[in-house]
């Protein structure tokens, strides 16, 4: 095989690679501490659903979530308030994501097993390929006499750019009669993505995987990713 084509196949399969690991469903993972004094056992004790933040109450998009808790708190036994009717519980919720960070990540790659022969005439230059969620800056084999002097194989470092987002969800239960609080969860995950549609559902997901949980515990969920079709 030539020079130009084990280069050609090596690149290829680099980019193979990338291409099946970024269609690759990840699963999310949500780090969940939560805390109870005696949260009553359900016996059909009623609730509503409200939020502490003036900038998330009355809408859409809460009342959507808000659906969501709803629907894990009736699966556990308890029930949503009739119109009219005082309830029971309170339950709290707020959600939120930060801006992001940054975050650099290198990884060694492939190097070209013809380097410091005859193509010793090359050398290496940075490439930077922009992504979706980042730029990726490539160290690689560059050859003058080869592609019409484009960038071959022979890759060395690669070194990937991308931001990193935290969000958050905040979940309490108080007895309505009293105010007493009854329990308190925080579920907070990491991730390429800041589309809260996307990101809510999961961590109330997480939020309700072995609900109520043990007080004081934090632990770390994995929700499954949805499956295709």
């Amino acid at each position: 095989m030539s020079k130009m084509n084990f280069r050609r196949l090596g690149l290829a399969a680099l980019t193979g690679a990338a291409l099946a690991l970024a269609g690759c469903a990840t699963p999310f993972k949500a780090d969940v501490a939560r805390f109870q004094t005696q949260l009553p056992a359900p016996q059909g004790q009623s609730f509503v659903v409200e939020t502490n933040d003036p900038s998330l109450e009355g809408g859409i998009e809460f009342g959507q979530y808000a659906n969501l808790v709803a629907g894990e708190l009736t699966r556990y036994g308890y029930r949503p308030a009739a119109p009219g009717e005082k309830a029971d519980f309170i339950v709290h919720m707020d959600y939120g994501i930060d801006k992001g960070r940054e975050r650099v990540v290198s990884t060694p790659g492939f190097r070209d097993p013809w380097y410091g022969g005859w193509y010793g005439r090359g050398f290496y230059r940075p490439v930077i390929v922009r992504g979706r969620h980042g730029r990726r800056y490539v160290t690689g084999w560059y050859d003058p006499f080869m592609w019409g002097g484009g960038f071959g194989g022979g890759w060395d470092n690669e070194v990937t750019s991308y931001t990193v987002y935290t969000s958050d969800l905040n979940l309490s239960i108080d007895r309505a009669g009293t105010g007493e609080r009854l329990f308190e969860g925080r579920a907070q995950a990491q991730s390429r993505d800041n589309d809260l549609t996307a990101i809510v559902p999961n961590l109330v997901q997480a939020m309700f995987t072995g609900f109520p949980g043990n007080s004081g515990e934090r632990v770390r969920i994995t929700v499954a990713p949805p499956e295709k079709g």
